[in-house]
């Protein structure tokens, strides 16, 4: 009872496989899914739909569809049989013994006898597996990185060791299917199921070591978007410059774990949702954007107007109010590169007996009067403000 039990079965399993498919991509995917199995869906034609068929046998005359943005592997008995890279409706043919099918000319008695003993071998299963699979070509969004403590890494623009806690997402491209099947996807999701490889689900070991990369490749890419010099690129631009981290963080997980020339993955872009840097960096950064704020001709545009409002000050008020105006403008002129340096005078101490005033050297006044005629020239002082300045630096 058991040969001819397992002989019915083969005979039964047979006749459904004569049957041709439509292969599609399975429904309610989502967009993060990077490589899952075909599904068929039995059609002949109008006439009625295969319920009957083994798993995982695929019959000549059946068609594969290809939509946009995707590609189609195809498996036989594990071995990487095929491609498809352009979108559209293929039909299948293989030499195969169980792909044989009455409906796709092959005859009647071969396909069905033939088969049957080979299946007959086999307890009346095939004895072959044929898989397709469909591999997302598209940027897969939302894959998801974050840094538990700082990372540090040594920034040239600031001259000095810099760290921050990092989170953020990337997206990912599949460059090189073939590679991203045969050397990276684990097996498990390769052998008929309807697992699908995604690169957000928390139980896919492989997703999970690939973020582990990228964390660790944090810091060295912050090192190389900072220290370029050809862009000159600053800390403070990265959040804005989706692609340009990109790339940097690309190279660096190329560098570290050969992402492109050994799994067929590329990071495409960057979004870098928070960087707080941490209270040593902080500092840095603060002193930076106030010595960009002064310097060049930024900062001696204003230093000279502070000069020249000192002047101003000077020579409307004749007080002894003048001449700490004088001071304030001595010291300006100091911090602007010493245009008018030494231009200075003390306030009478307040307890002091006013005193004749010590005749100045003849060199400071030189110095002082050719200084103040410097200014005048550059428009920086009116005329009542030179002829007052240069009174009391006369000491009239």
């Amino acid at each position: 009872m058991g040969f001819i039990k397992a002989f019915a079965g083969a005979i039964g399993g047979t006749l459904g496989d004569q049957w041709k498919d439509f292969i599609v991509p399975p429904t309610g995917l989502q967009p993060t899914a990077a490589l899952f199995a075909g599904v068929a869906q039995g059609t002949n034609a109008g006439r009625g739909s295969n319920t009957s068929g083994s798993d995982n046998i695929i019959t000549n005359g059946s068609k594969i569809l290809v939509p946009e943005g995707t590609g189609v592997l195809t498996f036989e008995d594990g071995k990487l049989t095929g491609f498809i890279a352009e979108p559209g409706g293929y039909e299948w043919r293989s030499d195969d013994q169980n792909s044989q099918s009455i409906f796709a000319g092959d005859g009647i008695v071969s396909p069905l006898v033939k088969t049957s003993w080979e299946r007959f071998k086999f307890g009346g299963q095939p004895g072959s597996k044929q898989l397709v699979y469909y591999v997302n070509l598209k940027e897969l969004p939302n894959n998801r990185f974050g840094t538990q403590s700082e990372i540090y890494w040594d920034d040239a623009y600031l001259g000095a060791q810099v760290g921050a806690v990092t989170r953020g997402s990337y997206t990912l491209r599949i460059i090189d299917p073939i590679l991203f099947a045969v050397q990276f996807v684990p097996l498990t999701y390769l052998q008929g199921g309807k697992a699908v490889f995604d690169f957000t689900d928390l139980d896919n070991d492989a997703a999970t070591q690939l973020f582990n990369e990228v964390v660790s490749s944090l810091a060295p890419a912050f090192s190389n978007y900072t220290n370029d010099p050809s862009k000159g690129n600053r800390i403070t631009r990265i959040q804005g410059d989706s692609l340009g981290f990109a790339a940097s963080l690309s190279t660096a997980v190329e560098d570290a774990y050969q992402w492109g020339s050994q799994r067929g993955l590329q990071i495409v872009s960057v979004a870098l949702q928070s960087i707080e840097y941490d209270a040593d960096t902080r500092a840095l950064l603060s002193d930076v954007k106030k010595a960009d704020a002064l310097g060049g001709a930024r900062g001696n545009s204003f230093m000279q107007q502070s000069v020249a409002r000192g002047f101003e000050a000077a020579g409307s008020n004749a007080s002894g109010g003048g001449a700490s105006n004088m001071a304030f403008m001595g010291m300006g002129l100091n911090a602007a590169g010493g245009a008018v340096g030494g231009l200075q005078q003390q306030a009478p101490a307040a307890a002091a007996a006013p005193a004749a005033p010590a005749a100045p050297a003849a060199d400071d006044v030189a110095a002082k009067l050719t200084q103040l005629k410097s200014l005048f020239e550059q428009g920086l002082i009116t005329q009542e403000d030179y002829d007052a300045a240069k009174a009391k630096a006369l000491g009239l």
